[in-house]
Protein backbone atom coordinates (compact mmCIF):
# COMPACT_ATOMS: atom_id res chain seq x y z
CA UNK A 1 0.00 0.00 0.00
CA UNK A 2 1.52 3.28 -1.09
CA UNK A 3 1.06 6.04 1.47
CA UNK A 4 3.36 8.64 -0.04
CA UNK A 5 6.39 8.58 -2.31
CA UNK A 6 8.96 6.41 -0.56
CA UNK A 7 6.54 5.26 2.15
CA UNK A 8 5.05 1.87 1.34
CA UNK A 9 3.29 -0.54 3.69
CA UNK A 10 4.41 -4.06 2.85
CA UNK A 11 7.97 -3.18 1.87
CA UNK A 12 11.39 -3.64 3.45
CA UNK A 13 10.70 -1.43 6.46
CA UNK A 14 7.86 -1.56 8.99
CA UNK A 15 5.45 1.36 8.96
CA UNK A 16 4.67 2.97 12.30
CA UNK A 17 1.29 4.68 12.71
CA UNK A 18 1.62 6.51 16.03
CA UNK A 19 0.39 9.52 17.94
CA UNK A 20 -2.17 10.50 20.57
CA UNK A 21 -5.60 8.91 20.63
CA UNK A 22 -7.36 12.24 20.13
CA UNK A 23 -6.24 15.71 19.12
CA UNK A 24 -6.07 17.61 22.40
CA UNK A 25 -3.86 20.52 21.33
CA UNK A 26 -1.24 21.47 18.77
CA UNK A 27 1.41 21.50 21.51
CA UNK A 28 0.83 17.88 22.57
CA UNK A 29 0.60 16.68 18.96
CA UNK A 30 3.86 18.43 18.08
CA UNK A 31 5.64 17.02 21.12
CA UNK A 32 4.56 13.49 20.29
CA UNK A 33 5.11 13.83 16.55
CA UNK A 34 8.58 15.30 16.93
CA UNK A 35 9.67 12.65 19.45
CA UNK A 36 8.31 9.68 17.52
CA UNK A 37 9.60 10.95 14.17
CA UNK A 38 13.12 11.20 15.60
CA UNK A 39 12.87 7.68 16.99
CA UNK A 40 11.41 6.25 13.77
CA UNK A 41 14.11 7.87 11.62
CA UNK A 42 16.87 6.64 13.90
CA UNK A 43 15.58 3.10 14.38
CA UNK A 44 14.41 2.40 10.82
CA UNK A 45 10.62 2.74 10.83
CA UNK A 46 8.59 4.62 8.22
CA UNK A 47 6.45 7.03 10.21
CA UNK A 48 2.84 8.18 9.81
CA UNK A 49 1.45 10.53 12.48
CA UNK A 50 -1.90 9.42 13.88
CA UNK A 51 -4.52 11.39 15.81
CA UNK A 52 -8.31 11.26 15.71
CA UNK A 53 -10.04 14.54 14.84
CA UNK A 54 -13.24 13.22 16.44
CA UNK A 55 -13.91 10.32 18.80
CA UNK A 56 -17.44 9.52 17.66
CA UNK A 57 -17.55 6.12 19.37
CA UNK A 58 -17.17 7.12 23.02
CA UNK A 59 -18.86 4.94 25.64
CA UNK A 60 -20.56 7.93 27.27
CA UNK A 61 -21.86 11.18 25.80
CA UNK A 62 -19.98 12.93 28.61
CA UNK A 63 -16.58 11.72 27.34
CA UNK A 64 -14.26 13.99 25.37
CA UNK A 65 -14.86 13.82 21.62
CA UNK A 66 -13.14 16.62 19.77
CA UNK A 67 -11.86 20.18 19.77
CA UNK A 68 -14.00 20.62 16.63
CA UNK A 69 -13.51 19.32 13.11
CA UNK A 70 -12.11 22.51 11.61
CA UNK A 71 -9.68 23.15 14.45
CA UNK A 72 -8.61 19.48 14.65
CA UNK A 73 -7.92 19.23 10.92
CA UNK A 74 -5.96 22.47 11.22
CA UNK A 75 -3.80 20.88 13.91
CA UNK A 76 -3.21 17.81 11.74
CA UNK A 77 -2.26 19.97 8.79
CA UNK A 78 0.17 21.97 10.93
CA UNK A 79 1.84 18.84 12.31
CA UNK A 80 2.20 17.31 8.87
CA UNK A 81 3.63 20.51 7.42
CA UNK A 82 6.06 21.31 10.24
CA UNK A 83 7.41 17.78 10.57
CA UNK A 84 7.12 16.81 6.88
CA UNK A 85 5.35 13.56 7.70
CA UNK A 86 2.24 11.80 6.37
CA UNK A 87 -0.95 11.69 8.43
CA UNK A 88 -3.75 9.25 9.27
CA UNK A 89 -7.07 9.86 11.02
CA UNK A 90 -10.43 8.11 11.36
CA UNK A 91 -13.61 8.97 9.54
CA UNK A 92 -17.05 7.92 10.75
CA UNK A 93 -19.43 9.36 8.17
CA UNK A 94 -19.32 9.27 4.36
CA UNK A 95 -19.50 13.08 4.10
CA UNK A 96 -16.25 13.37 6.08
CA UNK A 97 -14.16 11.48 3.53
CA UNK A 98 -13.57 14.27 1.00
CA UNK A 99 -12.71 17.16 3.38
CA UNK A 100 -10.52 14.95 5.59
CA UNK A 101 -8.72 13.55 2.54
CA UNK A 102 -7.64 17.11 1.68
CA UNK A 103 -5.51 17.04 4.84
CA UNK A 104 -4.39 13.45 5.48
CA UNK A 105 -2.68 10.70 3.50
CA UNK A 106 -4.55 7.72 4.98
CA UNK A 107 -8.22 7.40 5.91
CA UNK A 108 -8.83 4.95 8.74
CA UNK A 109 -12.11 3.06 9.01
CA UNK A 110 -12.99 2.22 12.64
CA UNK A 111 -13.50 -1.43 13.50
CA UNK A 112 -17.21 -1.18 14.20
CA UNK A 113 -17.76 0.46 10.76
CA UNK A 114 -15.75 -1.98 8.64
CA UNK A 115 -18.89 -3.34 6.96
CA UNK A 116 -20.31 0.09 6.05
CA UNK A 117 -20.24 -0.02 2.26
CA UNK A 118 -20.99 3.67 1.67
CA UNK A 119 -18.22 4.72 4.06
CA UNK A 120 -15.66 2.39 2.47
CA UNK A 121 -16.57 3.52 -1.04
CA UNK A 122 -16.48 7.20 -0.07
CA UNK A 123 -13.00 6.72 1.43
CA UNK A 124 -11.82 4.79 -1.61
CA UNK A 125 -13.13 7.42 -4.02
CA UNK A 126 -10.86 10.07 -2.50
CA UNK A 127 -7.88 8.24 -3.98
CA UNK A 128 -6.14 8.23 -0.61
CA UNK A 129 -4.91 5.06 1.09
CA UNK A 130 -7.60 3.32 3.15
CA UNK A 131 -6.80 1.54 6.43
CA UNK A 132 -9.59 -0.75 7.63
CA UNK A 133 -9.74 -2.09 11.16
CA UNK A 134 -11.16 -5.58 11.56
CA UNK A 135 -14.41 -5.48 13.47
CA UNK A 136 -14.50 -7.29 16.80
CA UNK A 137 -17.39 -9.28 15.36
CA UNK A 138 -15.72 -10.22 12.04
CA UNK A 139 -13.98 -13.45 11.09
CA UNK A 140 -10.57 -12.61 9.63
CA UNK A 141 -11.36 -14.30 6.31
CA UNK A 142 -14.44 -12.12 5.90
CA UNK A 143 -12.31 -8.97 5.80
CA UNK A 144 -11.52 -9.78 2.17
CA UNK A 145 -14.94 -8.33 1.28
CA UNK A 146 -14.11 -4.98 2.86
CA UNK A 147 -10.91 -4.92 0.81
CA UNK A 148 -12.88 -5.75 -2.33
CA UNK A 149 -15.23 -2.81 -1.71
CA UNK A 150 -12.27 -0.43 -1.79
CA UNK A 151 -10.58 -2.05 -4.76
CA UNK A 152 -13.90 -2.31 -6.55
CA UNK A 153 -13.87 1.42 -7.26
CA UNK A 154 -10.29 1.34 -8.50
CA UNK A 155 -8.33 2.12 -5.32
CA UNK A 156 -5.61 -0.48 -4.74
CA UNK A 157 -4.13 1.34 -1.72
CA UNK A 158 -5.81 -0.54 1.10
CA UNK A 159 -4.66 -2.37 4.21
CA UNK A 160 -6.21 -4.19 7.17
CA UNK A 161 -5.65 -3.73 10.88
CA UNK A 162 -5.96 -6.33 13.62
CA UNK A 163 -7.23 -5.16 17.02
CA UNK A 164 -8.64 -8.27 18.66
CA UNK A 165 -12.11 -9.78 18.82
CA UNK A 166 -14.73 -9.68 21.54
CA UNK A 167 -14.66 -12.50 24.07
CA UNK A 168 -17.35 -11.75 26.59
CA UNK A 169 -18.09 -8.29 27.88
CA UNK A 170 -15.27 -5.74 28.26
CA UNK A 171 -12.64 -8.15 26.97
CA UNK A 172 -10.72 -8.51 23.72
CA UNK A 173 -8.51 -11.37 22.59
CA UNK A 174 -6.04 -11.38 19.71
CA UNK A 175 -6.09 -14.49 17.54
CA UNK A 176 -2.65 -14.56 15.91
CA UNK A 177 -4.04 -16.76 13.15
CA UNK A 178 -5.89 -13.70 11.89
CA UNK A 179 -2.62 -12.07 10.80
CA UNK A 180 -1.57 -14.54 8.09
CA UNK A 181 -5.19 -15.05 7.06
CA UNK A 182 -5.74 -11.34 6.41
CA UNK A 183 -2.32 -10.87 4.79
CA UNK A 184 -3.66 -13.00 1.92
CA UNK A 185 -5.89 -10.06 1.01
CA UNK A 186 -3.86 -6.94 1.87
CA UNK A 187 -0.97 -5.71 4.03
CA UNK A 188 -1.70 -5.98 7.75
CA UNK A 189 -1.07 -3.58 10.63
CA UNK A 190 -1.19 -4.68 14.26
CA UNK A 191 -3.02 -2.29 16.59
CA UNK A 192 -1.04 -2.51 19.81
CA UNK A 193 -3.18 -0.03 21.72
CA UNK A 194 -6.70 -1.25 21.14
CA UNK A 195 -5.78 -4.91 21.45
CA UNK A 196 -5.37 -4.29 25.19
CA UNK A 197 -8.47 -2.12 25.49
CA UNK A 198 -11.41 -3.10 27.68
CA UNK A 199 -14.37 -1.42 25.93
CA UNK A 200 -16.68 0.12 28.50
CA UNK A 201 -14.65 -1.57 31.21
CA UNK A 202 -14.74 1.42 33.57
CA UNK A 203 -18.46 2.00 33.46
CA UNK A 204 -18.84 5.18 31.42
CA UNK A 205 -15.42 4.85 29.82
CA UNK A 206 -13.08 2.21 28.43
CA UNK A 207 -10.40 0.57 30.51
CA UNK A 208 -7.25 -1.16 29.38
CA UNK A 209 -4.41 -3.48 30.32
CA UNK A 210 -1.31 -1.65 29.13
CA UNK A 211 0.93 -4.19 30.87
CA UNK A 212 0.09 -6.79 28.22
CA UNK A 213 0.94 -4.58 25.23
CA UNK A 214 4.59 -5.74 24.94
CA UNK A 215 3.61 -9.41 24.84
CA UNK A 216 0.97 -9.02 22.14
CA UNK A 217 3.11 -6.62 20.12
CA UNK A 218 6.13 -8.97 20.15
CA UNK A 219 3.99 -11.93 19.18
CA UNK A 220 2.36 -10.07 16.28
CA UNK A 221 5.71 -8.75 15.04
CA UNK A 222 7.24 -12.22 15.05
CA UNK A 223 4.13 -13.71 13.44
CA UNK A 224 4.60 -11.32 10.53
CA UNK A 225 2.92 -7.96 10.03
CA UNK A 226 3.70 -4.97 7.84
CA UNK A 227 3.26 -2.21 10.37
CA UNK A 228 2.20 -1.19 13.85
CA UNK A 229 -0.44 1.18 15.23
CA UNK A 230 0.47 2.65 18.60
CA UNK A 231 -1.18 5.42 20.56
CA UNK A 232 1.15 7.28 22.90
CA UNK A 233 1.03 10.27 25.23
CA UNK A 234 3.45 12.17 27.50
CA UNK A 235 1.11 11.56 30.44
CA UNK A 236 -1.44 8.78 29.77
CA UNK A 237 -3.13 9.31 33.13
CA UNK A 238 -4.12 12.82 32.00
CA UNK A 239 -4.97 11.97 28.39
CA UNK A 240 -8.48 12.96 27.36
CA UNK A 241 -9.14 9.64 25.60
CA UNK A 242 -8.12 5.98 26.14
CA UNK A 243 -5.49 6.75 28.76
CA UNK A 244 -5.31 3.19 30.21
CA UNK A 245 -4.19 1.80 26.84
CA UNK A 246 -1.62 4.41 25.82
CA UNK A 247 2.10 3.71 25.76
CA UNK A 248 3.93 6.42 27.75
CA UNK A 249 5.97 8.56 25.38
CA UNK A 250 9.16 8.08 27.40
CA UNK A 251 8.84 4.30 26.92
CA UNK A 252 8.49 4.49 23.14
CA UNK A 253 12.18 4.04 22.32
CA UNK A 254 12.56 0.77 24.22
CA UNK A 255 9.16 -0.38 22.93
CA UNK A 256 10.10 0.29 19.30
CA UNK A 257 13.49 -1.40 19.67
CA UNK A 258 11.72 -4.48 21.00
CA UNK A 259 9.27 -4.43 18.08
CA UNK A 260 12.04 -4.12 15.53
CA UNK A 261 13.88 -7.14 16.97
CA UNK A 262 10.71 -9.25 16.81
CA UNK A 263 9.83 -7.93 13.34
CA UNK A 264 13.18 -9.09 12.01
CA UNK A 265 12.33 -12.59 13.20
CA UNK A 266 9.04 -12.39 11.32
CA UNK A 267 10.84 -11.29 8.15
CA UNK A 268 13.42 -14.07 8.52
CA UNK A 269 10.87 -16.85 8.62
CA UNK A 270 8.32 -15.20 6.35
CA UNK A 271 5.26 -17.27 5.46
CA UNK A 272 6.80 -20.69 6.09
CA UNK A 273 4.06 -23.29 6.12
CA UNK A 274 3.93 -26.87 7.32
Amino acid sequence: MKIREGIVLGGDKPVLFAGPCAIESLEICMEIGHTVKELADRLGFLYVFKASFDKANRTSADSFRSVGMEKALGVLSEVGSRLAIPLVTDIHESYQAAPVAEVVDVLQIPAYLCRQTDLLVAAANTGKAVKIKRGQFMAPEDMQYAVKKVRGVGNENVCLTERGFSLGYHNLVVDMRALPIMRQFAPVVFDVTHSVQQPGGQGGSSGGQRQFAPYLARAAAAAGVDGFFIETHPNPEKALSDGPNLIPLHHMESFLRMLLDAWEIGKKYGDDQL
